[in-house]
This record gives structure tokens, C-alpha cells and sequence, in this order.
């Protein structure tokens, strides 16, 4: 089975000290050219305001400015929507690049180095979040005193604007091309069996013995068919299931096969400890 891969999805960047400096001097036009990108990006008046520590009103004056410099419509509003006119979507793609520029001319030419500040919102996949993430997390938290993290466990792909979710830690395969991805590690997915319901069935000797097992579905990633690759040879084998148990919790599906219910695919991590006490076994290492 090709290991699943762990990446950071949707990435927007954490305020620094320099940001809320550009916000608090006198409204030039970067000032502006900025608010406009976190008005658009954020979708709103008031969570731009919020992200850039400042008062609704006043990112409302900047966005006035901003049309009067340029003399166009850029947002058209109303009760419960908001959304970019043509010359607001030309403005908003200009505006970003410029204040990305500006941003690393400073860089170039202050040899900035920021130290991370605020809240970073975070969502990570409930068990691999809760068991495999800590130690970083407070490596993360030592490292940037001046950060507060609000760790979200949840399997679902967030919806980064709607719930103010920064980043994301992401197991599987990206789907969606908008986000930014940056890999962290490779986590195996490994099949594995109490060693009673294996005692029940005859010797598992080759893939297709593993299709007589009752089966466990993890069914965030496979439901109806396991697909799995040969260590050495690369070669794919895959055959239907019909499982007797499918949830999304990594939890539960580990312990239903502890339990002998039936054969699962899990994550190699969560299982070491019960492969290396005997409690459960890979039928077929490789």
C-alpha cells in the first residue's frame, strides 16, 4: 500500500511584529494596497479588521481610500455578501503581488528577521493530531514564546476562510489545487489481525487468503476495496471487501481489530506497540 502522506495545506501567514507596525503608521498606499488583500482574502470587513488587530472602521476608511485613489468600484457590498467588481479582482492580484514584494525588499534590505507573535489556529487529524503532534507542538511553542496555538483535532478537510483555520496538518492525497502543500513525512499503512481471528481462517500465504478475512474499514481512505504493494517488487494487489465494521476513527478500527472483529489497514504508528506485545500480527509482512 503507497504510504499516505502528511502535508501542511492552506498556509497563510502568522502576523508578525512588522505587520502590525505597517497597520498602525500613516495609511500610504501599501497600507491600503494590504487591506485590501486581507479584506479579500479573510471575505469580510470585519474578520480582515480582526486579523489585522484593528477596528472595523477603519479598514472600511482604507478600502474608501483606496477607490478614490484609483477611482473605481472595487468591492460591491450589500446586507450579506460582498463581492470584487472586474477592476476590484485586477486591483486584488496587482495589490497581492505588490505587498509580497514590498515585504521581501524589506527583508533584503533590513535583514529582517521577525520573531512569530498571536494565535496560529491549527486543524490536525484527531488521532494522528493527538498522539504524534504534542512533542512538536511544544518544541513549536518553545521555539516562539510570543505564539498561542488553538490545536483543532478533526479528520475533515476545514474550510479555511469560513473557520479561520491558518493551517492544516493533512493526511492523504491533496485534492484540492488552491492550497499550498508542503510535505512533512511519509506514515505506512500496514494490514494487521488478532492473532485469534487468524487462528479461525486458514494460513494467510498469499493476497488473496487475506480476502476470506472478515474486514475492518478505516473509510477516510478505503471502503469497498484494499489495494496493497509489494515491499520488493512494487507490484499492486487489490481485491473487494465487504467490511463488518467501517468508521472514521483510527481508534475505534484499532480496537476492533484488537478485539479480533476482523482484518484492518491502519497506520503503522498506532500499532507498534501491539505488534511488538503480540497483540496483533501482520499476516503478511511484505
Amino acid at each position: 500500500m503507497p504510504p499516505l502522506t502528511v502535508a501542511v495545506v492552506g498556509v497563510k501567514l502568522l502576523y508578525t511584529q512588522r505587520m502590525k507596525e505597517l497597520s498602525s503608521v500613516n495609511t500610504d498606499r501599501i497600507t491600503l494596497l494590504y487591506t485590501f488583500v486581507r479584506i479579500v482574502e479573510s471575505g469580510s470587513l470585519s474578520a480582515a479588521a480582526q486579523q489585522m488587530q484593528t477596528s472595523q472602521p477603519t479598514v472600511s476608511r482604507r478600502l474608501q481610500t483606496l477607490e478614490q485613489l484609483l477611482g473605481v468600484r472595487l468591492i460591491q457590498r450589500t446586507t450579506h455578501t460582498m463581492k470584487l467588481t472586474d477592476d476590484g479582482e485586477r486591483c486584488y492580484q496587482h495589490a497581492r503581488r505588490l505587498t509580497e514584494q514590498w515585504l521581501l525588499l524589506e527583508d533584503d534590505l533590513h535583514a529582517v528577521n521577525d520573531e512569530p507573535v498571536g494565535v496560529l489556529r491549527v486543524r490536525a487529524p484527531h488521532a494522528f493530531g493527538q498522539d504524534q503532534l504534542i512533542a512538536p507542538l511544544g518544541d513549536y511553542l518553545q521555539r516562539y514564546p510570543q505564539t498561542r496555538i488553538e490545536w483543532t483535532l478533526n479528520d475533515h478537510t476545514p474550510d479555511f476562510i469560513a473557520e479561520g483555520i491558518d493551517c492544516a496538518i493533512h493526511v492523504g492525497d491533496i485534492t484540492d489545487p488552491s492550497v499550498v502543500a508542503v510535505l512533512l513525512a511519509e506514515v505506512p499503512r500496514i494490514v494487521v489481525a488478532a492473532p485469534e481471528l487468524l487462528q479461525a481462517f486458514p494460513p494467510v500465504q498469499k493476497v488473496e487468503d487475506l480476502a476470506q478475512l472478515p474486514w475492518l474499514a478505516l473509510n477516510m481512505f478505503y471502503r469497498n476495496e484494499v489495494v496493497l504493494t509489494d515491499t520488493h517488487s512494487g507490484e499492486q494487489f487489490q481485491f473487494p471487501i465487504t467490511p463488518r465494521l467501517s468508521s472514521d476513527s483510527l481508534y475505534a478500527i484499532r480496537r476492533a481489530a484488537l478485539n479480533g472483529v476482523g482484518a484492518a489497514m491502519v497506520s503503522a504508528w498506532i500499532v507498534k506497540e501491539d505488534l511488538q506485545m503480540q497483540r496483533l500480527y501482520q499476516p503478511l509482512p511484505a
